[in-house]
């Protein structure tokens, strides 16, 4: 029983590794509420805040997942996202 025991640990962390690649390690730290700051900039096409810019920064690895994603699509892909990524100093991915 001890080797089917084996068996049974070893497919567990198979599984878990297996879920962090496909998943992306980076999934986990992506938090679309992050972006808070940057609604009052998308929402009236005003200029983003240093606030906004700090997040857009930190979660700018997450842009092609929350682009795919159809409940944020229509906002990351909006014009007014394109010119907070662009004052931000960013660029926008292509996904």
């Amino acid at each position: 029983m001890k080797q089917q025991q084996l068996v049974a640990v070893a497919m567990a962390v198979l599984v878990l590794v297996l879920a962090g690649v496909v998943g992306g390690a980076s999934a986990a730290s992506c938090d679309v509420s992050q972006l808070a700051p940057c609604a009052p900039a998308l929402s009236s096409g005003a200029a983003p805040t240093s606030a906004c810019c700090s997040s857009l920064k930190a979660q700018r690895s997450c842009f092609c997942q929350y682009a795919k994603n159809p409940a944020y699509a229509r906002y990351i892909n909006s014009p007014n996202a394109k010119k907070i990524i662009a004052s931000c100093g960013l660029t926008v991915p292509r996904c």
